[in-house]
């Protein structure tokens, strides 16, 4: 099954006839708790949930949302900081196979997973992904890093590259294309770095170095996703006007794309980071239900066979949606900054 529709994330999620364990640090909000019950309720999931119970039972009676005690278990837990930590834990000792966001910022969450998560191979380095439609075409697109690596250089675009490829693999895009964004499509060097770190991003992957893709920059956005704009530029590639996947050039770039596209053509995204020991649901404190869903059902597709199950798939290619073996980097890789000076909060 090729996920063509981000919605297609919970049919996916469903016909994998098995449940993940979700470990939610500080659902202490109604959409949270509308996402983790409905994924409980599509038969995917079961919860522990991170927070203070008063708060939780709270925001839950002002959802309306009713918490199976035999799904979701809530362990009373102090204050984020605590929870960051106690649900991090939970995954890396076994007791969840995804960990997901609540009401506290990314910054915080991903700081702790820096500092608890050793990270597969020995590697620390990650990166944020976001799976949406394309509103004006519909087709399915990735957007990376809306969230984690804040001025990322070459050589940090290159492995953020590598994981957006991994996941569309993973998404069933056999070859996706990979636009590395700048204001132009052109060189411009001193005055517009972005546009020499794209160009060599895309000289180093045309040497063989990410299999199955294609890169190619610099590129203004409007040259990708739009044909007639690039045609009318005379802008050539095989990436122009048809981009799978959009590399921005900083975190001021792609967060501002993804907040605008939530914002002013409700796109619901499905946003997950990926590098760590198990992918990580990082939906914003603002998003809607529907997009933490999706981001929930992706995140436990891109996590295997659940830890707890004994049935179910082992891996995304049994699910017909391709493998994710190399879903991250090698030990050789660098990480990513030290907690607090590269960590983006969304």
């Amino acid at each position: 099954m090729k996920i063509r529709q981000v919605t297609d994330l919970l049919d996916a999620a469903r016909d994998a006839k098995c449940r993940w364990t979700l470990s939610v640090a500080a659902p202490h909000e109604e959409s949270v708790l509308q996402a983790v019950a409905e994924a409980c309720r599509q038969g995917f999931a079961r919860a522990v949930l991170f927070g203070s119970r008063s708060q939780i039972d709270r925001a839950a009676r002002d959802a309306g949302v009713i918490l199976p005690a035999d799904l979701i278990t809530i362990v009373e837990t102090g204050d984020d900081t605590a929870m960051a930590r106690e649900s991090t834990r939970c995954v890396l000792t076994g007791g969840a196979d995804v960990l997901v966001k609540g009401l506290l910022s990314t910054s915080l969450l991903m700081r702790t997973v820096l500092q608890q998560d050793p990270g597969p191979r020995g590697s620390k380095f990650m990166s944020h992904v976001g799976v949406f439609n394309d509103p004006v075409s519909g087709r399915l697109m990735l957007l990376t890093d809306a969230g984690i690596n804040i001025a990322p250089n070459v050589q940090r675009k290159f492995q953020i590259v590598q994981h957006a490829v991994r996941v569309a693999h993973a998404l069933g895009i056999a070859e996706p294309k990979v636009a590395m964004l700048a204001a132009v499509e052109k060189l411009n060097y001193p005055a517009m770095p972005a546009t020499l770190d794209a160009a060599l991003v895309a000289r180093i992957a045309a040497s063989g170095a990410i299999p199955n893709a294609i890169v190619e920059g610099p590129f203004a956005l409007d040259n990708v996703v739009s044909p007639a704009s690039a045609g009318k530029k005379n802008v050539a590639g095989r990436v122009a006007g048809c981009a799978d996947i959009l590399c921005g050039p900083d975190i001021e770039t792609s967060n501002a794309l993804y907040k605008a596209l939530q914002t002013f053509c409700g796109v619901t995204f499905a946003s997950v980071v990926v590098g760590a020991s198990r992918p990580v649901a990082v939906p914003s404190r603002v998003d809607s239900m529907q997009t933490k869903l999706m981001s929930i059902a992706l995140a436990c597709l891109l996590s295997g066979k659940p830890s707890a199950e004994t049935a179910g798939p082992r891996r995304l290619s049994d699910l017909g949606l391709g493998s994710v073996q190399g879903l991250v980097p090698t030990a050789s890789d660098p990480g990513n900054p030290p907690p607090g000076e590269g960590v983006a909060c969304n």
